[in-house]
């Protein structure tokens, strides 16, 4: 038998040549953490918000739907064979009743306006109580925040104050809600998210907050941050110069394609433009546990127009899905019907395939298709998000794998098995 020739010290060369890029995966590409990611985000001007805003949404949109023929209508206007329907329907109903808004983002810019500082510091405080309120009586959604106004040179003081205040506010009245989400909007530059980094630490230190509580989303709305002055993209520099306190990229699509020029009957998700930037900002963050968020149509299911939003909305967010974007944003309460028709039937559609393969995959079948590891963690990763949405059940994994919820979720994040211990 041959034996080897590397001798214990090429070894030991090899480690040392390695160390830094072993230190900057364990650090900077960690993977997803494996906890809930929101379908949607929804935004709405912070004056507007009290602690029923959720429940009077989810009415609104089942008045919608009702006045439609209700939530089999408009499965089968979305293109849902009536098997589908039967499971998705039933869901939806469920989720307008019981969590119509998943994440929920009280808006202190564009939705917002320039108002003048006496009667946004009034709003901001109004907004924190309110948000305690409904923490406390279990009306808030499960994510919830505020859209401050960008740290570009006319509005970075008021933002700043705004995001203090609200903070700030939020502490004071006794703490901060576990899904707390802070919005950093037209980011264009990597200096504009190492100062927030630096914002955020500050408002820590002060408060006794630990270390890393304050995360944020950043808002991917200008060019300039897909493409710098330099030639670099500078969206792919920010999970690492600030690792673990950017939570996801938000793709803003009016914004964005206005700096392009796009005539203003073009803008859409779905223009070439937002697809290039869409596909840079996935691989700017892969394996960095940073998540990503397609972002909104204009277009409201409102008088004449309901049903014809709902379809452009429906087929939206099915895009949106198959392109692996697994969160976008709603503006109104007559789009919650289609966001959730949408993405339950897209969950509810590959639950049978996946659920097979995954329990081929425990079991070692030999079933005509080989899944990798890799593989199985994409599976295991989708239905794990049926299930944290709502479209599918965790009884229905269980009979239809043989797996446990737990165990499924140690396979679509394996970091979690080690982490534990």
């Amino acid at each position: 038998m041959a034996g080897t020739s590397l001798s214990a010290a090429d070894l030991a060369d090899v480690e040392t040549r390695l160390a830094a890029t072993d230190t900057l995966l364990d650090r900077n590409y960690p993977g997803d953490d494996g906890s809930r990611q929101p379908i949607h985000t929804v935004y709405v001007s912070a004056d507007r918000f009290t602690p029923d805003f959720a429940a009077e949404w989810g009415q609104a949109a089942n008045d919608v739907v009702a006045q439609h023929g209700g939530l089999e209508a408009l499965g089968a206007l979305l293109g849902q064979s009536e098997e589908l329907n039967a499971a998705v329907a039933p869901r939806v109903a469920a989720k307008l009743a019981n969590e119509p808004i998943e994440d929920l983002r009280l808006d202190f810019e564009d939705g917002y306006g320039n108002r003048g500082d006496e009667a946004e510091d009034a709003d901001v405080v109004t907004a924190a109580k309110a948000v305690h309120q409904a923490v406390e009586a279990g009306t808030a959604p499960p994510f919830i925040g505020i859209r401050f106004k960008c740290f570009e040179a006319p509005t970075r003081a008021r933002g700043l104050r705004t995001l203090d205040l609200f903070v700030s506010t939020l502490v004071e009245q006794g703490g901060l809600p576990n899904g707390l989400v802070l919005t950093l909007p037209k980011v264009t530059t990597v200096d504009q998210v190492t100062a927030m980094d630096h914002v955020v630490s500050r408002l820590e230190e002060i408060h006794g907050l630990p270390a890393g509580r304050l995360r944020f989303e950043v808002q991917v709305e200008t060019p300039q941050l897909i493409l710098g002055h330099e030639g670099t993209h500078p969206v792919a520099q920010l999970p690492h110069v600030v690792p673990g306190r950017i939570s996801s990229l938000h793709y803003g699509t009016y914004d964005y394609s206005a700096s392009l020029q796009i005539a203003a009957e073009y803008q859409s998700m779905e223009h070439p433009v937002a697809d290039v930037a869409k596909e840079i900002m996935q691989l700017a963050v892969a394996g960095t546990g940073i998540r990503l968020s397609d972002g909104s149509t204009n277009i409201i299911p409102v008088g004449e127009n309901v049903e014809n939003a709902w379809k452009l909305h429906g087929r939206l967010v099915r895009r949106s899905l198959e392109r692996g974007y697994y969160q976008g944003w709603d503006l109104h309460a007559h789009q919650l019907p289609s966001r959730f028709a949408a993405s339950y039937a897209f969950y509810r559609e590959g639950l049978a395939a996946a659920t097979t393969r995954l329990k081929n995959y425990f079991s070692q079948t030999d079933a005509g298709v080989m899944d990798e590891p890799a593989t199985a963690r994409a599976l295991a990763n989708f239905v794990l998000r049926g299930v944290q949405c709502g479209a599918v059940g965790e009884d229905e994994v269980l009979t239809l794998t043989g797996v446990a919820l737990p165990e499924l979720t140690v396979l679509a994040h394996p970091r979690l098995a080690t982490t534990s211990h």
